[in-house]
């Protein structure tokens, strides 16, 4: 059931977290770059599963949380990074690598709410059997 609109979200937040990878090369300050990379691949693999474990409904919904998790944290460091660029954060230049996390997090959100619909639904079924 690779075709339901859950799908859809988990890729656009791995789609998310491939060009937060790809546009975050400019990090310096506290080994960032290893630690943006390395977030950014567990969090491509961690959607793929999820994009394949589509047959467990609460397997996918933690992958999804563990996800969210991960890119609220790597929100909290790119904000962090971009307060104490010098100049400050007025500058359009100087990055656009937390909108990446914020989008991953808003599809996440959205993927779990359509996995809970789907699940509703099986139970309702399960039900007038």
């Amino acid at each position: 059931m690779l075709q339901r609109i859950q799908t859809i979200w988990i890729l656009l937040a791995v789609l998310g977290a491939l060009f937060l990878n790809l546009t975050a090369q400019d990090f310096d300050i506290l080994g960032g770059n290893l630690l943006i990379n390395i977030s950014t691949v567990l969090l491509i693999l961690l959607g793929l599963l999820s994009i394949f474990s589509f047959k467990n409904r609460k397997r996918q919904i933690l992958l999804n949380n563990i996800s969210i998790f991960i890119n609220a944290l790597l929100l909290g460091f790119l904000i962090y990074w971009l307060q104490n660029l010098s100049g400050g954060i007025q500058f359009p230049e100087k990055g656009i690598e937390p909108i990446f996390s914020a989008i991953a997090i808003v599809c996440l959100l959205l993927a779990n709410v359509y996995i809970k619909k789907d699940e509703r639904l099986v139970k309702s079924v399960d039900r007038l059997r």
